[in-house]
């Protein structure tokens, strides 16, 4: 997998999201590296990362990831991850193959309903980021558009970087994978815990006015995970990298110690 090292100290391993890629640590890369070794990775079939004949799975993806630590002797490494990273770094937990692991906004707890809202909503966001990509990077610049195309996933996007939005939404539309997983995560079945006895510390952040994973499913995973601790971030929606990234850079090295 296609990656970016930055920094010095303890190895600390970043998964990205759902049509996401190592750009989508950004807003707190530069931070986390000035006390840890950062390994961020594009995850098959997003960013420089070709697909392989399973990346359109959730347990696909996993597996390419539990290769990638096996293959570099990261076994127990520091994890963190974000939205569809973050479930995949608390199956690895519970699998066993890393050290502390932090989860923000994971993807996996949702029921009923809750399971069409997801595919319904990120599925048309999906299909109108493809149908407008050559604007991206225009659209991107304004405040009123930024509103428009992330208020489902922030609570502030009009005050976001034009350049990270761009490179999130291009990226997002252009990961082949896309549609496959959409269905794959939304169908399959809910994620399930404990950690292993041999991962560190687990913390499950979450974001108080998520409008993707709905903060309901926060108690769902602390369920599943009975020994996280579940930290609140206020103000946030489903990134906290982007609404609170000091807050979230915090969150990261304290649970990493």
């Amino acid at each position: 997998m296609h990656h970016v090292q930055r920094g010095e100290g303890r190895k600390l391993l970043l998964i990205h999201g759902l049509g996401g890629s190592w750009q989508s640590w950004s807003t707190v890369l530069n931070a986390l590296s000035a006390h840890r070794t950062v390994i961020a990775v594009d995850l098959p079939g997003h960013g420089a990362t070709p697909s392989e004949h399973d990346s359109g799975t959730f347990d696909g993806l996993v597996g390419s990831v539990e290769r990638y630590i096996a293959d570099n002797r990261l076994a127990g490494i520091d994890v963190a991850g974000s939205s569809m990273g973050a479930r995949i770094v608390l199956e690895l937990a519970r699998r066993g193959c890393v050290g502390n692991v932090v989860a923000l906004d994971p993807g996996g707890f949702w029921r009923g309903w809750e399971r069409t809202f997801f595919k319904a909503t990120i599925g048309i966001s999906g299909a109108l980021l493809r149908a407008i990509r050559p604007s991206l990077q225009t659209l991107s610049r304004y405040k009123a558009s930024r509103t428009a195309l992330l208020a489902q996933l922030s609570v502030r996007p009009w005050a976001l970087d034009p350049k990270v939005v761009s490179t999130e939404l291009t990226g997002l539309s252009n990961t082949p994978t896309f549609n496959a997983l959409v269905q794959d995560l939304g169908n399959g079945p809910e994620q399930t815990g404990p950690a292993a006895v041999s991962t560190g510390r687990v913390v499950i952040g979450w974001g108080r006015h998520d409008r993707l994973c709905l903060p309901v499913q926060a108690t769902r995973a602390k369920v599943a995970f009975p020994s996280a601790d579940l930290h609140w971030f206020e103000s946030s929606g489903h990134f906290p990298t982007w609404d609170m990234p000091e807050e979230t850079v915090a969150v990261i090295l304290a649970a990493t110690e």
